[in-house]
């Protein structure tokens, strides 16, 4: 009796669930009223539907009307009244609440197998819907056409785009009465190009950004020119500079200078061939005087410096060290007789003579020899530089064509475009 007792305790019939939630109750009794409405009383659904055609994964079958909407608006609720029940566990036990979601997920499996079309219908209009924005966004799935890249080498040809040709020559005047004709870009002398000064000289060569850079031909009114190269408006590499009163050098230039290896050679005869620094002699080298002396030795800025020999034109040698131009320290005269004078000098005057034999005398004297015949036989850039003469002479050849050009854009009326 009591295990009977506690048998009944223990088992919930169905009837005892529906007992136990009036609220679950009336829900089926809602669901199962409504599977059997008959067609009278279905209710009008036109206006849920799309206004266009029915699409045809969801086809209406023939001799039925379709009955799908109000099942699903009925699962749709009781779904939501179930899991409210659910959530609400302070009033609900628990094994009652396990039972009512079991229920639920009976009737949504019930519900989607009988309106297995109506889902598939509701996933193509959302499809479509999806599909229309993305097109109205143009993010169409389509590939989009894009126009093929042409590539070219030289002169391209694009059919019918025609482009008028650039004027790349000009004629630009300025306030102190300079002009330059020739080529431009950006609004600066580029290219080849004459530049005239104002009853001073002119400059006929290559050009980067305003100043002299590459070859040209530089000259001046009272007659002096240079031939060479340059950079950044300077005189820098190799070149040939003639002055206007005969002098030349023949040479290396760095930053507007003679500077590194040249030959100097003035209009009175005497030259020079050896260092240059800074535009003075210095370094090793040789110089030819005009009266017919020789010296082949060290020099310091622009004097005869260090050790060396120097030949007198009556037949004299002195082989030494030197001082700024003077016999200075040990050294040996050699007369031309034979005779010798050996010793220590000061200011070019012998002070404390000394034997030939004598260490000190033999190892300048031995110096001054070894620097000498380094002086002779120094390096030469004669190549060098009648290769950049030969490059000035086509730059200024360019330049001349390019202001010619420049001249007759302006006769014609054509002016170049300086921010090009």
């Amino acid at each position: 009796m009591d295990g009977q007792k506690s048998q009944g305790k223990l088992t919930r019939t169905h009837s005892s669930l529906l007992r136990a939630s009036p609220t679950i109750r009336s829900s089926i009794h809602s669901l199962s009223s409504m599977n059997e409405i008959t067609e009278d009383q279905e209710p009008d659904i036109e206006e849920q539907k799309p206004h266009h055609k029915p699409s045809p994964a969801a086809p209406v079958r023939p001799g039925k009307k379709k009955t799908r909407f109000v099942p699903a608006l009925a699962a749709s609720s009781l779904s939501l009244y179930t899991l409210f029940l659910f959530l609400r566990q302070d009033e609900i036990p628990t094994s009652e609440n396990l039972l009512v979601a079991l229920v639920f997920v009976a009737v949504a499996l019930f519900l989607a197998g009988k309106n297995k079309g109506l889902i598939h219908h509701c996933f193509v209009v959302i499809k479509q819907v999806c599909d229309e924005c993305k097109k109205r966004h143009g993010f169409s799935s389509k590939t989009r056409e894009h126009k093929p890249v042409k590539w070219f080498i030289g002169e391209s040809d694009l059919g019918d785009e025609k482009h008028e040709p650039v004027v790349l020559e000009g004629v630009e005047f300025y306030s102190n009465g300079d002009f330059y004709e020739g080529e431009f870009h950006k609004g600066k002398c580029n290219g080849s190009g004459v530049y005239n000064y104002f009853v001073n000289g002119r400059y006929e060569g290559d050009w980067i950004d305003g100043k002299y850079d590459g070859c040209g031909i530089e000259s001046w009114a009272r007659g002096s020119r240079y031939r060479g190269q340059y950079r950044q408006g300077l005189r820098h590499g190799f070149g040939v500079y003639r002055f206007y009163t005969g002098d030349m050098y023949v040479g290396e230039w760095f930053r507007g200078q003679s500077h590194g290896v040249g030959a100097q050679t003035c209009s009175d005869g005497s030259c020079y061939v050896g260092e240059f620094k800074c535009g003075v002699k210095h370094g090793i080298g040789c110089y030819h005087f005009r009266n017919g002396d020789r010296y082949a030795g060290e020099y310091f800025g622009d004097k005869i410096h260090g050790f060396g020999i120097y030949h007198f034109a009556n037949g004299h040698c002195y082989e030494g060290s030197w001082h700024e131009g003077r016999k200075q320290g040990y050294g040996m005269y050699t007369f031309r007789n034979g005779d010798t004078r050996c010793g220590e000098w000061d200011c070019g005057n012998l002070k404390t003579p000394l034997a030939p034999s004598t260490d000190e005398v033999i190892r300048v004297v031995q110096a001054a020899r070894k620097t000498a015949e380094n002086a002779i036989h120094i390096r030469r850039v004669d190549e060098q530089v009648n290769k950049a003469v030969v490059a000035a002479n086509r730059a200024a050849t360019a330049a001349r064509v390019a202001a010619v050009k420049a001249v007759q854009n302006r006769m014609d009326g054509k002016f170049c475009d300086a921010d090009f």
